[in-house]
């Protein structure tokens, strides 16, 4: 089936009605609502389904037409057209799935707390296992025709030719891929094994209150999740302090809860590790895109030889902020002055567009384009889904959400979420929907390679030692979230999924416990984990879409290397890149990145952002130390 890619941004700085506001966190009492919010600044998901009941036709239409697979069952054997056609009628069904799966979802993130949006996704969600039930004959049944045969079928049959690479694929993970009658029940089950994670989406979108603190000027203002993360970079400790606390305790209530949604999913899973006869859960994961359990490994390994850099960040960070111990509430706080400069979303736009002039006039042209034809959705709002990612179907036009707040956290989000756009927008001109799925191993280098040109291009520009002091504490704090925090994620990862396969038990206290000693273990001595940070083990969203995290290190460290390239303009660069982002799910993501001259099996790509981050903060010592 061809899945398309959600990206979500793993931590993004504040996210604020940024209107008539003199800087960042000047912020209104209460979050608008999203009736006040001008038109251009939403989305036009009326450009899916013009009104909520035309997507009720399209559900009652896709509900009565699930049987067509029918005919097709217990004959993909008997000939090649019979074969395509299947294959096709399968594609065109799970399109219209796609259709009312993004507006549903898209509908509920406009405001989580609304009972219908809630239902309109529950229900198509249950409607998508159908299709998957309805359809799991197929792969099985496929796997069950002699090779020989099914070789001579695609020779013959042009439509068939097409499904080449999804065939061959199937062939290659056959082991793991079961009878039909078993993958119905597999079908079936999924929308209750994916039950911890959408538990876990209502109690942090819908169930939880963050209460108030107090700003830098006394004033009283409501927490969110998108104010917190804006908040942890005051320049005001007190102000920041309060703020980790506030956020934090609110999770505490529920922190069972968590352990046990969370728990719940890594079961779920092992269970699918075993029934598809995987070794680990890590193997099953990796496998689906054919890339190396080494590759992982690896980045771990690398990180763990590599530490010396962010402990030197956590001495330095000590010794300038002045503190005699630091904790996770000084992680983010800005090291130099003026790092909260606010920046108007039409400002930002611009920034964006004009940063990007290395990728060439073509993808400037249709990324302004984007900005102009109703892709994003700007602003925070009451029950609005936190942070920002970008979405889409083969039919539709790229959606990017945001919660802009008008930090230059959030420039390089656009940035980073546009990126995610353009590729979605270059795969679906150029390949047909089969292979326009595509792995988070290559759809993040899209985006954070917008990220590192932006900034290098910054740089470049910087006029003032503190202007450049403002931006290699960006690019700085860029890598420790994007690549180092990551790593740290991924291990948990690891670690959590190991326990179990190894017969051992999870709970909340094992969460909290794994999560602090790798922290601990990453930014060394200097760093005191409080204890309500090791809440960090209970709250990402990532962690219900197993081994999803990695790929934003991976990628980080293979955007390093294509955008040291397009800022040199290097010959044929330009050509090289937009092919990488017009290729969709039609080879391996390793494959892919080969072909644009980065070997993520070796390395290299690795230990160049490891020696970048070492440089930067050499770089950024160095300024800081001048009088």
């Amino acid at each position: 089936m061809n899945d398309r890619v959600i990206v979500r941004v793993i931590a993004v700085s504040a996210a604020v009605f940024a209107v008539a506001v003199s800087t960042v966190f000047a912020q209104p009492k209460a979050l608008p609502r999203r009736a006040d919010i001008d038109a251009k600044y939403k989305w036009k998901v009326e450009d899916l389904f013009p009104s909520d009941e035309a997507w009720e036709k399209g559900y009652a239409s896709l509900s009565q037409g699930l049987n067509r697979l029918d005919e097709f069952e217990g004959k993909l054997g008997t000939s090649a057209d019979l074969l395509a056609r299947c294959l096709a009628v399968r594609d065109s069904l799970q399109l219209v799935t796609d259709n009312l799966g993004l507006y549903a979802s898209m509908k509920l993130d406009e405001d989580n707390r609304v009972n219908a949006a809630q239902e309109r996704s529950d229900r198509i969600s249950t409607l998508s296992a159908k299709l998957s039930s309805a359809a799991s004959f197929i792969e099985p049944e496929i796997l069950t025709i002699d090779s020989k045969v099914l070789d001579s079928f695609v020779k013959v049959s042009p439509a068939l030719a097409a499904y080449q690479f999804y065939l061959s694929g199937l062939e290659r993970t056959k082991a793991h891929i079961l009878p039909e009658g078993e993958e119905a029940l597999l079908a079936l089950a999924r929308p209750v094994t994916r039950a911890p994670g959408r538990i876990f989406g209502m109690v942090d979108d819908a169930d939880l209150a963050f209460g108030t603190i107090k700003d830098e000027s006394g004033q009283e203002v409501v927490l969110s999740k998108e104010r917190y993360f804006g908040y942890r970079t005051s320049s005001d400790r007190r102000v920041r302090e309060d703020a980790f606390n506030v956020f934090y305790k609110a999770y505490v209530p529920y922190m069972n809860t968590l352990g046990a949604t969370l728990g719940s999913s890594v079961k779920a899973d092992y269970f699918y590790a075993q029934v598809r006869k995987y070794p680990t859960c890590l193997e099953m994961s990796l496998d689906r895109n054919n890339i190396p359990v080494s590759v992982y490994h690896a980045l771990i390994d690398a990180a763990h030889a590599n530490l010396a850099p962010l402990h030197k960040l956590a001495a330095l960070r000590k010794k300038i902020l002045g503190v005699d111990t630091l904790h996770a509430w000084d992680l983010s706080a800005p090291l130099v002055k003026d790092r909260q400069q606010n920046y108007a979303y039409e400002d930002a736009v611009k920034m964006v567009v004009q940063g990007l002039a290395p990728l060439g006039k073509t993808y400037q042209a249709d990324l302004q384009k984007g900005f102009e034809s109703g892709w994003v959705d700007v602003y925070e709002t009451e029950g609005k889904g936190s942070g920002a990612y970008q979405t889409g179907t083969y039919s539709s036009h790229p959606y990017v959400l945001l919660n802009y707040a008008g930090t230059l956290e959030w420039v390089f989000t656009v940035a980073h979420e546009m990126g995610h756009a353009m590729n979605d927008y270059y795969i679906t001109r150029h390949e047909p929907f089969q292979y326009s799925g595509q792995s988070l191993f290559t759809a993040e280098v899209a985006s954070t390679c917008n990220e590192a040109v932006l900034m290098k291009y910054m740089l470049s520009r910087a006029k003032t030692k503190e202007e450049k002091l403002v931006f290699l504490n960006y690019y700085i704090d860029q890598i420790v979230m994007t690549f180092y925090r990551q790593i740290m994620l991924a291990e948990f990862e690891l670690t959590i999924h190991e326990r179990v396969e190894s017969g051992g038990a999870l709970s909340a206290d094992f969460f909290r416990t794994s999560i602090r000693d790798i922290f601990q273990k990453y930014w060394g001595p200097e760093l005191v984990v409080d204890s309500l940070y090791e809440l960090d083990g209970l709250r990402i969203p990532h962690f219900y879409g197993q081994y999803y995290v990695y790929q934003y290190a991976t990628c980080y460290a293979a955007a390093q290397m294509l955008s040291e390239r397009l800022m040199a303009k290097e010959k044929g660069i330009q050509e090289t890149y937009m092919h990488f982002l017009s290729v969709g799910s039609s080879k391996y993501p390793v494959d892919i990145l080969k072909d644009a001259g980065v070997d993520m099996t070796t390395p290299e790509p690795v230990a160049g952002t490891i020696r970048l981050f070492g440089t930067l903060v050499d770089q950024m010592e160095a300024l800081l130390a001048e009088k």
